[in-house]
């Protein structure tokens, strides 16, 4: 009887850190490269240990079988997949948003090491990135991502069979609101970057012997640093707006 209740257990607590633990490693904040792999392990461990009795009326039977088993352990990790893949896109309109106005700004080629997934981005999508960070833990945004993990036990049972039609859908959806809400975020640089287009084609088109390029750099850079630094209030308010309102999308019991 005892070993039958501490085998339910363990196979209770692993359901809910296959889930919760995959969706953490993808989380922002939580799943960054700079983060050691074993504070992450220990915070999933600690906070599926939380969970565990607040999901546990819905979770299955232990498993009569290793075949059962399996199936149940990898859709478990499919919803995690798919519920921390739902935020990284997200932040991904950081890097949409970046990318363009570095372009905007003249300093795409002011590159600097990514700190989310590493690799190469530029200056501005690394300090967009940061500030995105705080941001989401000043708002609290980590606690709505947990509690959407702690809901979609609600909306999508364990051990049940993913729906892969739903979850290709709603990547594909959240892939172009990405790209939108990036592109918005760097609305202002576009505006700006299109004025100083035109005006070096009057410019050039006035007078010839100019060497129009050398000349608007400097105040292609200048006039961009103090655009951006008018809107970024405004700019990383709409982000997470953005990304508060995909949250409570997920963290909404259906």
């Amino acid at each position: 009887m005892l070993e039958a209740a501490l085998g339910f257990n363990l196979y209770a607590f692993f359901l809910v850190f296959s889930r919760l633990g995959t969706a953490m490693m993808l989380f922002p904040g939580f799943g960054e490269a700079q983060v050691s792999p074993r504070i992450r392990l220990g915070i999933a461990l600690g906070v599926s240990l939380v969970v565990l009795p607040v999901v546990a009326p819905a979770l299955p039977a232990l498993a009569a079988n290793p075949l059962a088993l399996g199936f149940a352990l990898m859709a478990e990790i499919f919803v995690g997949f798919f519920l921390g893949s739902v935020v990284r896109f997200m932040m991904s309109a950081i890097q949409v948003a970046g990318a363009i106005i570095a372009t905007e700004t003249g300093l795409a080629n002011a590159m600097v090491p990514e700190m989310s997934q590493g690799g190469q981005v530029a200056i501005a999508t690394n300090f967009l990135m940061i500030l995105a960070l705080v941001l989401l833990f000043s708002a609290d945004l980590h606690h709505v991502m947990l509690r959407g993990v702690v809901n979609s036990y609600a909306t999508f049972p364990p051990g049940a069979l993913p729906p892969v039609d739903d979850f290709s859908s709603a990547i594909s959806r959240l892939v172009g609101k990405s790209f939108l809400v990036g592109f918005q975020m760097a609305a202002p640089l576009v505006v700006l970057g299109m004025l100083l287009s035109i005006g070096m084609g009057v410019l050039s088109r006035l007078m010839p012997q100019i060497q129009v390029f050398f000349l608007v750099i400097p105040l292609q850079v200048t006039l961009g640093m103090l655009v951006l630094a008018a809107a970024l209030g405004t700019v990383m308010g709409w982000f997470i707006q953005s990304l508060g309102d995909v949250l409570a999308e997920i963290s909404v019991v259906q």
